[in-house]
């Protein structure tokens, strides 16, 4: 018997429907080859008349057709206004246009486990150039990838290089294989640049005895795996850091903060050593000025005031002896900086 089936076919190719590009609407400029429909795939370049540059890095650009939408829109922007910096390991708020007027502002924030070179954060549009455009290095504390280790995979974590400080991972071992402690998982940790020894994943083994040998013997084979996780309470009495305190503590790690007015020099998070000693512990430096008005009567300030203290980086306005008027001082570096006397906070006038 002959079965016939009548009707259309319908054919599915990988790449799915796809859709062309109508031209785009270039001002200030002009592009090729000019046609009215762009296939998917298709390219055109453009560039930009005198006075105009394209809003991308180059006097000329390509841009492509990908299902129906162009890989970046072609447009021209004045030769003054500036394009979206590429920061590497870092992120800025864009804007909608894809370029920045003249004086414009941005602030670069560094992506975990980089931090910014030089203190900048930072960048001005001016000229049609970005002036002091921030970098984006490693922190000297992060970690890079952590280590392979045999029979065990880093788990519920995407791959990265580099790692911020007090990040921590964890491995699973093999199927049929587990740590020396007897677990399938273990965490490790990044702490001052360096992960925490990991685990040794080993063949899981289990007590066999055989009877019946060719000479009559018994024989028994038995393994025992002997280990110790090493836990905070294995180094008894919690270490004692001078201005700092242990706001969390794990079974694994203990974490630190310091007080107000100090900053952590060190690791963040400390655990416990095989030997019972603790890893190395954070110091908390002092990151404040201390200001007494009475060591400098030249300045007018206000007496009997006391000590005033200022937190690094931070600016306070501290009274003049006139009422309404005001020293701004600033904290860098412990040392105290104002570059004026006296002055009238509302009005802004130098006391004579």
């Amino acid at each position: 018997m002959c079965i016939r089936y009548l009707g259309f076919i319908l054919l599915w190719f990988p790449g799915g429907v796809t859709q062309s590009c109508s031209a785009p609407s270039l001002d200030h400029g002009f592009f090729a080859p000019k046609q009215e429909i762009y296939s998917h795939g298709k390219k055109l370049t453009y560039t930009c008349n005198d006075g105009y540059k394209p809003a991308e890095k180059s006097w000329w650009v390509t841009s492509t057709c990908e299902n129906g939408k162009w890989s970046h829109q072609p447009q021209c922007i004045g030769e003054s206004f500036c394009a979206e910096p590429n920061i590497p390991n870092g992120k800025y708020t864009k804007i909608q246009t894809g370029w920045y007027k003249v004086g414009a502002t941005i602030g670069i924030r560094c992506d975990q486990g980089y931090e910014h070179k030089n203190q900048a954060v930072t960048a001005r549009c001016q000229d049609g150039a970005w002036t002091t455009l921030p970098i984006c290095e490693k922190s000297i504390n992060a970690c890079s990838e952590p280590p392979k280790i045999q029979h065990a995979v880093i788990i519920n974590q995407e791959y990265q290089e580099v790692f911020a400080v007090d990040s921590e991972v964890q491995y699973e071992c093999e199927d049929g294989f587990t740590t020396e402690g007897g677990d399938t998982k273990e965490f490790i940790y990044c702490l001052s640049g360096t992960w925490t020894k990991g685990p040794t994943c080993v063949r899981a083994k289990s007590d066999t005895g055989s009877d019946g040998s060719a000479g009559g013997h018994t024989t028994s084979t038995v393994s025992i795996i002997t280990s110790f996780i090493i836990t905070v309470d294995n180094c008894g009495r919690l270490p004692h850091v001078p201005n700092g305190d242990v706001v969390e503590q794990g079974q694994m790690f203990l974490k630190y903060q310091c007080s107000s007015f100090y900053t952590r020099v060190g690791p963040e998070k400390v655990t416990c050593n095989s030997d019972g000693t603790w890893s190395t512990l954070p110091t908390c430096e002092a990151a404040f000025c201390a200001l007494d008005p009475a060591r400098y009567p030249e300045s007018n300030l206000r007496p009997g005031l006391g000590v005033e203290y200022i937190k690094e980086g931070e600016t306070k306005n501290i009274p003049c002896k006139w009422d309404r008027w005001s020293m701004p001082v600033k904290c860098i570096n412990r040392q105290m900086i104002s570059r004026n006397r006296c002055k009238d906070i509302v009005r802004g006038a130098t006391a004579a």
